[in-house]
């Protein structure tokens, strides 16, 4: 894990190039992220948001920012697992401090569930971060690698830029506490996840349709 002194240190600058840059630091620093680089989008999309509660930027245009990209980063570490394979991010991947482990919990989670988690990996710790790399190991098909990304992608820096704007001024008090906003969003799917199975298990009890019915509709 990055040391504190070092996040504070990517946090002021990302946060330095929003309010010089604006939109344009966005894009590039939610690229970064995607792109196997330790920028936290935890600081970058609620600093956007804080510039939109001071009329600077536009919520729009800073959730369409956030989201473009992170698809261009993704696009990029696809791209280098795609062509590069594991070998060549081994050898490579400590120039931009990607840690093994790092890759080797996305890797799990990979092969665990498949296409599936690049859509909800997006909203959790480390596997957000890393996922576009075993993706592009497994060679997932670019389209479905492309829609994937993007739904997962619109939640959260959409939550995250209206934490930004809620919180106003406030945002520079919760600056050490940005890397939390994970477990809560894992907190909220897990809760989804178990209120789901317990639904289809009271609707199958009482003889209603479960998810392979509707599967054979389709």
């Amino acid at each position: 894990m990055l040391t504190a002194s070092i996040i504070n240190g990517v946090v002021t600058w990302a946060t330095n190039l929003i309010g010089d840059w604006g939109l344009a630091a966005v894009f590039l620093l939610m690229l970064l992220e995607s792109a196997c680089i330790p920028v936290p989008s935890e600081a970058i999309m609620p600093f956007a948001g804080f510039a939109v509660s001071e009329g600077k930027l536009g919520m729009a245009g800073i959730i369409v920012a956030g989201v473009l990209g992170n698809l261009a980063g993704s696009w990029i570490a696809y791209a280098v697992g795609y062509y590069g394979g594991k070998p060549f991010v081994d050898r490579w991947g400590r120039y931009v401090l990607l840690r093994p482990h790092h890759l080797a919990t996305a890797q799990r989670w990979f092969d665990r569930y498949g296409a599936p988690v690049v859509f909800f990996g997006r909203m959790i710790p480390i596997v957000r971060t890393f996922i576009s790399l075993p993706a592009g190991f497994g060679k997932m098909k670019f389209w479905k690698f492309t829609l994937f990304t993007v739904l997962g992608c619109i939640p959260w820096v959409t939550m995250l830029a209206f934490v930004g704007k809620g919180l106003g001024a406030n945002w520079e008090k919760i600056k050490p506490y940005l890397h939390y906003a994970d477990f809560v969003v894992v907190a909220v799917l897990v809760v989804l996840v178990v209120w789901a199975v317990l639904r289809w298990r009271r609707r199958r009890a009482e003889g209603g349709p479960g998810p392979a019915d509707y599967g054979d509709e389709a």
